[in-house]
């Protein structure tokens, strides 16, 4: 079992930037993929960025080269770097995990809000 609690949003400006922290329970957390979602309201749950647990990333085409996403084996801890904000990136963002054999995020945070002000 993985409980996800992710921090850092709020409201920035166009252009500005934001780092999204999602803290994991669990030993074994090294062990997970983990990945950030958005959702936008009236709009579906849509896929942002995935780190393996060997370390390779995946980004969405609408975020690839502004943000980065990390991790802190040590600190049990995913992070969501989003540097030249849009409105278009205004969401509600979710911190998701899965252990190596599952196909589907199994494992969900609360959600932190990020507002892109124009």
């Amino acid at each position: 079992q993985v409980q996800l609690v992710e921090s850092g949003g709020g409201l920035v400006q166009a252009g500005g930037s934001l780092r999204l922290s999602c803290a994991a329970s669990g030993r074994t957390f090294s062990n997970y993929h983990m990945a950030w979602f958005r959702q936008a309201p009236g709009k579906e749950r849509d896929f942002v960025a995935e780190i393996m647990s060997n370390g390779r990333t995946f980004y969405a085409d609408s975020v690839k080269g502004r943000f980065t996403i990390s991790r802190d084996n040590a600190k049990n801890t995913v992070y969501l770097q989003m540097n030249s904000l849009k409105s278009e990136d205004a969401a509600v963002y979710y911190c998701a995990a899965r252990d190596g054999l599952a196909l589907k995020y199994d494992y969900w945070g609360q959600g932190t809000q990020v507002t892109v002000s124009s």
